[in-house]
């Protein structure tokens, strides 16, 4: 297995999507929210992203681990292992009582202490609950959600679609919630110390967020690509447009927030 280090082709797809992640790294929406109102419209949409990304672990979970009774051992040890710890972190982590609580049920509770509007969303997962397709609901919109934010899951289900787990590998390496800076952490601790009441299980939430990510799954998620694309160019260019394209969807996504703080 060759030095992450030193694969020069993950040095190449890195040099190409920098930029687009720079602009999203330093985008004008974090220094806009400086009152507990605009953070609110921000948790209001982002709360897809975190159910989003749901969407991209459990297809990576059934392309790379075993998920029927008749189990067998997938080939790709080291994916397994990541997408495994991952989908622990994300669905069985604990709260702010430490009472079990997915990231998403952890977002939930930080928006109903903040504040904010959690209807659409919950209505989104009710419909899914009750049995609605996934295509539907996202197609047509069936739960009457903020249309940016159905854009947005519009643009990860298309990647999904195409059914190719190393472009989905690719948007979940690269599009995925460590987008958010720590720019963005430190203002919303600055406004916590004004509102403790209101903020507590936010800040809880990007904490666990930071140190459940750690340093460990990065390296792990870009052997992933590697071990997914091997010496194959037209995977790794596959690798690279859908990573470009999921980047997009967030910048727009971003620019959207932005627009209605």
């Amino acid at each position: 297995m060759q030095d992450l280090n030193t694969d020069f082709r993950l040095i190449s797809l890195n040099r190409k999507i920098d930029p687009l992640r720079k602009e999203i790294l330093n985008h004008q929406l974090y220094s806009s929210m400086k009152s507990l109102s605009e953070v609110r419209v921000f948790m209001e949409h982002h709360i897809y992203a975190v159910w989003d990304f749901m969407s991209l672990l459990k297809a990576l979970q059934q392309d790379l681990t075993s998920v029927k009774s008749a189990w067998t051992p997938t080939k790709d040890r080291s994916s397994r292992k990541l997408i495994n710890e991952i989908v622990c972190a994300e669905e069985s982590d604990v709260d702010l009582n430490g009472n079990p609580a997915s990231h998403y049920e952890l977002y939930l509770d930080a928006m109903r202490q903040a504040g904010a509007k959690t209807r659409p969303i919950t209505k989104f997962v009710q419909k899914l609950e009750e049995g609605f397709n996934q295509k539907e609901i996202v197609r047509f919109n069936i739960s009457e959600a903020d249309e940016d934010c159905m854009n947005f899951i519009r643009s990860t289900q298309k990647i999904i679609k195409r059914g190719k787990t190393h472009e989905i590998a690719a948007a979940f390496t690269f599009g995925r919630e460590d987008l958010i800076p720590d720019m963005f952490t430190s203002l919303v601790k600055k406004l916590y110390e004004d509102h403790p009441s209101e903020l507590s299980a936010f800040v809880y939430y990007l904490d666990r967020h930071i140190e459940l990510d750690g340093d460990e799954h990065g390296p792990m998620a870009l052997k992933m690509i590697h071990n997914l694309c091997q010496d194959d160019d037209l995977k790794w260019q596959e690798v690279e447009d859908a990573s470009m394209e999921a980047l997009k969807a967030r910048l727009k996504l971003w620019d959207r927030i932005h627009s209605k703080l």
